[in-house]
């Protein structure tokens, strides 16, 4: 095996819908402000008992599922969160309890918004290496657990949810190599800190940062896939802002793809993001299958992580 694909995907998203009316009763908003500043229409909000590995679970659980593979058959769990309460044991042991599995490596990683598309790399790598050969590679987050309630400005932005890749080894490789990094001197630009522990960002060095610098970084992605960036068959970008995800995506040239809108219902959800929305565009038909998709995540450390993926 030279390579590796994702075999099946899977998402779960709570059934507490919040809207944007729903909103304006906690905080000074409206709808006509949150639309014209993130595009955002409505958020997904987990009741308490919904917590980030039982999410985790339950898309992992659905992509198994749509993979037809036994539990048993898997033998890494990674984990993208920022959310997740305890330390040990981590999510992704927690995961592997609730499914079932028998013996994986477990393994979260914390690269906040680009974390899915990390871990896609991480188990692409590990494949590669052959220390895998079916992994599961999960972002999950619980946001609205570390949200100032009180501050318009970033309530109005996050959601809740999960979703999930079976990813398996492929004598043709189907994920292309990550091009990733980041730029730790403005690291502070979006944190989480503190206890209890609150999310705050500076919003406008976010936007500038984003809009300016990564549809050059996007266009590196493709070059390193081989494809030229009207090729694509979809691009799903970090769900932050539409007002982030329309320009980049324009800027990138990506003139026949889809382009990913799932943060409109969805809001924010980090690591969750990407899997998410591209777990939705699967399931809606909307790219065909075998075609090339660019994931390409970005925010918390100002990191950021893509590859073009064939989708399944």
């Amino acid at each position: 095996m030279t390579g590796s694909r994702i075999l099946a995907l899977g998402h779960y998203q709570p059934a507490r819908v919040l809207t944007n009316d729903d909103l304006a009763g906690i905080v000074d908003t409206d709808d006509a402000w949150i639309r014209s500043r993130v595009g955002i229409r409505t958020r997904h909000v987990a009741a308490p008992e919904e917590t980030v590995d039982a999410m985790a679970a339950a898309a992992a659980g659905k992509a198994l599922a749509a993979a037809g593979l036994d539990p048993g058959d898997i033998d890494l769990v990674l984990v993208a969160t920022c959310t997740a309460v305890d330390r040990s044991p981590n999510t992704a042991a927690r995961v592997a309890a609730r499914l079932g599995l028998t013996a994986p490596a477990t393994m979260d990683l914390n690269v906040v918004c680009a974390g899915f598309t990390h871990a896609l790399a991480t188990a692409d790598h590990a494949i590669r290496a052959g220390s895998a050969t079916r992994a599961l590679v999960i972002g999950a987050e619980k946001f609205t657990d570390v949200v100032d309630w009180t501050d318009r400005s970033t309530c109005v932005l996050v959601g809740d949810g999960a979703a999930a890749a079976v990813v398996t080894a492929s004598p043709e490789p189907r994920i292309s190599p990550v091009l990733w990094g980041s730029v730790p001197q403005m690291g502070n630009a979006v944190r989480i800190e503190g206890a209890p522990a609150r999310f705050a960002q500076e919003g406008q060095t976010v936007y500038r940062w984003a809009t300016t610098q990564l549809p050059a970084i996007a266009r590196k992605v493709c070059d390193r896939a081989g494809l030229r960036p009207d090729e694509l068959a979809g691009v799903v970008l970090h769900q932050a802002n539409l007002r982030i995800i329309e320009p980049v995506a324009e800027r990138l040239g990506a003139v026949n793809a889809v382009i990913a809108r799932d943060v409109v219902d969805s809001g924010n959800t980090s690591a969750a993001s990407v899997p998410l929305a591209l777990a939705k565009l699967v399931e809606r038909r909307e790219v065909p299958s075998g075609a090339p998709v660019l994931l390409f995540g970005f925010g918390g450390n100002l990191s950021y992580a893509g590859q073009v993926v064939r989708v399944p």
